[in-house]
């Protein structure tokens, strides 16, 4: 393996059965379209099934010559649980076993709304749509050895972040950046936990983390518009491609050698842009108290439970 972690680095994923949230765009698609070029089928789980049609076109479009792609649709609205409910169902029957599944879609400094079950759209999102699709497809991982649960987190974990448990709603005030950084924070706090209770249960299943640094992707459209400017001159220097900041999934995705409960991020100045690498999250995120906390709130929130 080279010194600097790439897709060439990708093992071949021939019969491994990968599920991609947000895959129409940006990380999600080159994500879903590295490892289908490598061999996995693919689900791409997608809001709008035109706009995932769209992307599995391309994907087919950009394989290797003589290559045959192997990618199919599933609808799933995070922000709404009883989508998801219907997109795992659904999972559930057409696909016994999966081997990994890519918490990846997401949506970043939104103005207040609320997702359909009344949550802040963010949080709602971001975790509690993670938390529960992990939970629903659970049992068809835990079984395959070498199976993954890979969650997208961001360095936007860090930003005013904080659980807010007294108003996880965000109905007394609202920030923008602090909801988008209590979502973040959120994912790792649920990885971390998810990994000590599938370690408990010697389970082969494990749960890994991984950030995009500054990637240039449909993500960043409600970036107010003093900051378009600042995009305008610094971006270049500040953002990667999508495509580059996918890597650091794909590693945490694919790397025989990655291990239950490691965050993979960019190895650049400040976690922006450069080759993935094993890196550190918040203090705050290793809270095992506030692990467990946030974990027994989504459960009843979500009303979703693991069977570990």
């Amino acid at each position: 393996m080279t010194s600097k972690w790439s897709s060439v680095d990708i093992p071949d994923q021939t019969g491994r059965i990968v599920v991609v949230t947000g895959a129409n765009t940006g990380i999600g698609y080159y994500t879903a379209a590295a490892l289908a070029h490598r061999g996995a089928h693919v689900v791409l789980a997608v809001r709008d099934p035109e706009k995932g049609n769209a992307a599995l076109a391309r994907i087919v479009a950009a394989a290797p010559q003589g290559k045959k792609v192997d990618v199919t649709l599933a609808e799933l609205d995070l922000s709404s649980l009883d989508s998801v409910r219907r997109a795992a169902s659904a999972l559930r029957a057409n696909y016994p076993r999966i081997d990994l599944l890519i918490n990846n879609a997401g949506v970043m400094w939104t103005p207040k709304t609320l997702s359909a079950d009344g949550f802040e759209l963010q949080f709602g999102t971001n975790h509690l749509g993670h938390f529960a699709l992990t939970g629903l497809l659970l049992d068809h991982l835990l079984p395959v050895r070498g199976s993954r649960v890979v969650t997208v987190s961001s360095l936007g974990h860090r930003m005013r972040a904080a659980i807010h448990f007294d108003d996880l709603q965000w109905e007394r005030s609202y920030s923008r950046v602090g909801a988008y950084g209590q979502s973040k924070l959120a994912n790792l706090l649920f990885t971390y936990e998810l990994q000590r209770r599938l370690a408990a249960a010697a389970a082969p299943t494990v749960a890994v983390a991984a950030h995009p640094g500054g990637s240039n992707t449909e993500l960043a459209r409600n970036l107010p518009g003093i900051f378009a400017p600042v995009k305008a001159v610094l971006g270049p220097l500040l953002f990667q491609s999508p495509e580059s900041g996918a890597l650091s999934t794909l590693r945490a995705a694919t790397d025989p050698t990655v291990e239950g409960g490691q965050y993979y991020g960019p190895d650049g100045l400040g976690e922006q842009r450069g080759s993935p690498k094993l890196v550190r999250s918040s203090g705050q995120s290793h809270d095992a108290d506030l692990q467990q906390r946030l974990w027994t709130v989504s459960e009843e929130l979500t009303g979703v439970t693991f069977g570990i």
